[in-house]
Parts: structure tokens; sequence; C-alpha cells
């Protein structure tokens, strides 16, 4: 049990640690970053119950559809959900960086809560698989969402449309992710090089967050609005 759980809570602890010691300046309170991670733990149950219910009353019998609405949109829009209720408006969401490091705790909140229960399930032999695919995977949906919401919380000019991609991005990448899982037969020779990209992706929007970082302390320091 002890190796599960520990296998189950490593790969989200160390990549969550990785994109917290990212920021360059101010470090986001460790003590509401661990809460925005338990909330997103706290959401596996009711998207289990959810997803369970889809599956007993056999309301989705199409890959796709299951691929990109009962499992990318039911877990991507409570994810986006409870950023906007619990994080977007806090003071601690100060720099476009933040919301980087709090879209990756509750994601990784996510995934590891869902790692834990997979494993119990299933076996340690497949932490490995696991730590590779979905909990990083959902770590960077997470880094994207909160990209676009950084943008949003400090661009005012284009708030809609920051909002809106700040949902429909992460919507868009899991989708194609549990398509290519569930429905492709080779899926392995896919899901390398959409993982390269995954990574690309996400690490182009950390790099650029703190770019924006950089640009809103000089505005701050100048008085300018933000």
């Amino acid at each position: 049990m002890l190796g599960i759980l520990s296998a189950g809570i490593a790969p989200g602890l160390a990549l969550l640690s990785y994109f917290y010691l990212k920021d360059e300046y101010e470090s986001e309170p460790v003590t509401f970053v661990f809460r925005a991670f338990v909330y997103g733990a706290l959401l596996v149950f009711p998207i289990m119950f959810i997803q369970y219910v889809l599956e007993v009353e056999n309301l989705v019998q199409s890959e796709i559809i299951h691929a990109f609405f009962s499992t990318s949109l039911l877990e991507e829009f409570f994810k986006w959900f409870i950023l906007i209720y619990t994080v977007y408006q806090h003071i601690e969401f100060d720099e476009p960086y933040d919301g980087i490091v709090y879209g990756a705790a509750v994601s990784l909140g996510f995934a590891t809560a869902e790692n834990i229960f997979y494993l119990l399930g299933n076996g340690l032999e497949y932490a490995m698989g696991r730590a590779l695919l979905p909990v990083s995977s959902h770590a960077l949906f997470g880094v994207i969402m909160g990209y676009y919401l950084g943008k949003a919380k400090f661009n005012q000019a284009s708030k809609v449309k920051w909002f809106i991609l700040s949902l429909l991005l992460p919507f868009l990448l899991h989708g194609i992710y549990d398509f290519i899982l569930l429905s492709l037969e080779n899926w392995v020779i896919y899901m390398f090089p959409f993982m390269i990209f995954l990574w690309w992706l996400g690490l182009r929007k950390a790099k650029h967050a703190r770019t924006l970082n950089s640009q809103h302390r000089i505005e701050v320091n100048k008085g300018l609005p933000f």
C-alpha cells in the first residue's frame, strides 16, 4: 500500500515542484498552492460519479464522444471552474506566471488522486506508464489553462478571448490525447509525437509567462495600469 501511494503521489509532486520553482520572482505561498492541489484531488469524486452514471446508463456510445466530452470536457471544465472560483480573484494571483503554478496544481491534484485509484485497482507495474502519460499530460493541460488565465487577468483588452482559450485549448488537446488512446490501434506511434508536441507547447507557454512577469513588474514599478 505504501509503495502504491508513493508511486501515485511522487510524479505529481515532482512536476508541480518543477513548475513552482520556475517562478523567478515572488514564489507563491506553499499553503495556497497545496490548497489548489487538494481542490484538484477532490474533483476526482464528482467526475468519477458522473462518468460512472454515463457508462451505466450507456449514454456514450461513440469513442470520439467519450474522448472529447465524457472525459476531456468534463475534466477540463471542472478544473477550469475551480481555478476561476478559488484562485482567479485571489490576491495571491498577482502575476501572469501564477496562473501556470495554480493551473498545474489543480490539474496535478486531480491526476495524482486518479493515479492512486488506478494503481490501487491495477497494480504497481503501471506506475511508470502512468507517470509518463496521464500525469504529465494533465500537468501540461493545466499549464496551458493557467497561462491563458494569466493572460486574461493581466490583459484587459482581450479578456474574453483569453478566457475562451483557457478552456478551449486544454479541452481540445485532452480530447486528442484520449482519442489516440481509445481509438487508434497503434496508439504508441501517434502518442509519442503528440506528447513531444505537448511538452514543447507547455514549456513554451511557461517561458512566455515568465517574460510576461518581467513586463508586468516593469509596468507596476512605473505605476502604469495593467
